[in-house]
């Protein structure tokens, strides 16, 4: 597959500005109701499904289907991370209209990191083909994991990114808006909202450490897997807003991920040496593993209402009155300083403080 660098190019470009488009659609923080998310899931879907048509219709099939079932993977396995997002801002009691704000940094920080992984994946893979079998064995024992373990559920509280996270930095205990970042007292704080922010980063990058691999099981081309990954990342949010309410219904969906990690895990160890499963045969088996967990797990679950994540009984973090965000120092502390040095010139200058009159005159009205 030759891709040339203006398509690099042109890819990239259009993710900053599919990127640009969501953030200048969200800049004003609200409360994204399910219509809206079912409206922007829809948009993502559309541009990740048309990428793939216009790949089968540059390169030919088998790289469409390649790119299919990458995408399929990735945007699979991101649902559980979507999960996870969920119990993540529930414990923590995230304001709904904050939310979109932590995601949309969230999602750029995963489409970095995950650049770097398969940039590194590549370049071991093609200078080591053996570590196809460590991919592979790695994804055959997380699959059994992940059966074994299907109801263990993430506990934030005990987090080793958050403790850490809580132990270096210094930290103000209440929200306050949409900032990451507050000064109180000339001192630079970080607020619940950023401690969020790099907890959801860590646990994609555990997820990435996951699905990386699982995509190359199905396509050697790094264009393909970049692409895959990140036009199924990038309509995550709106995921997460349209599912998040709904996690408690997807009860067999954990075992519909561990079985397709365990069958690219398959297909990535046959393929080094013994046979290479047809990409529309693997297609057909990951689509169908997952539409029949979400089926089942939805039959089984009918006549079940919408519901968020079970809340703990108490919030870790408080939040900020309005008075209190108001009385703010600038967050890089420039206009206050500046403020300071202009009073204190102005006090200091000549004249500063009478008024052009002798103290001996007498003011207006006043009688000698």
């Amino acid at each position: 597959m030759n891709v040339p660098f203006w398509a690099w190019l042109a890819v990239l470009g259009c993710i900053v500005l599919m990127l640009a488009v969501d953030l200048f659609a969200h800049r004003r923080a609200h409360v994204i109701r399910v219509r809206e998310a079912a409206l922007w899931s829809a948009v993502w879907v559309a541009v990740g499904v048309g990428f793939g048509a216009l790949i089968w219709q540059i390169y030919g099939q088998e790289f469409g289907q390649q790119y299919f079932a990458g995408y399929l993977i990735e945007k699979s396995l991101a649902v559980d991370n979507v999960f996870i997002w969920a119990i993540i801002f529930t414990y923590f009691a995230v304001p709904r209209e904050y939310q979109h704000r932590v995601l949309f940094f969230g999602v750029l920080g995963a489409l970095v990191f995950r650049g770097v992984f398969i940039a590194a994946g590549a370049v071991i893979i093609a200078s080591a083909e053996w570590v196809l079998y460590l991919f592979a064995a790695f994804l055959l024992i997380t699959g059994y994991r992940m059966i074994r373990h299907r109801n263990d559920m993430l506990d934030p509280e005990k987090s080793r990114a958050l403790k850490l996270f809580r132990r270096r930095v210094p930290m103000t205990d209440d929200f306050h808006g949409q900032r990451f970042l507050i000064r109180k007292d000339g001192v630079l704080l970080a607020t619940p909202l950023l401690a969020v922010l790099a907890l959801i980063e860590v646990t994609d990058i555990i997820f990435a450490v996951d699905s990386i691999p699982a995509i190359f099981a199905v396509t050697d081309e790094v264009f393909l897997v970049f692409t895959a990954n990140a036009f199924a990342i990038l309509g995550l949010r709106a995921m997460y807003f349209l599912l998040a309410d709904m996690i408690h219904r997807f009860i067999y969906l954990k075992i519909g991920l561990a079985l397709v990690l365990i069958w690219v895990g398959i297909k990535m160890l046959l393929k080094i040496d013994i046979y290479y499963i047809p990409t529309p045969l693997s297609l057909a088996v990951i689509a169908t593993i997952l539409g029949v967990s979400i089926g089942i797990s939805l039959w089984a679950t009918r006549g079940q209402e919408r519901k968020a994540p079970e809340a703990p009984a108490s919030s870790p973090f408080g939040t900020a009155s309005a008075a209190e965000i108001a009385e703010l120092e600038p967050l890089w502390g420039r206009a206050r300083q500046r403020t300071e040095a202009t009073t204190t010139a102005t006090a200091d200058a000549p004249g500063h403080g009478d008024t052009g009159r002798s103290a001996d005159a007498p003011g207006p009205g006043e009688r000698r």
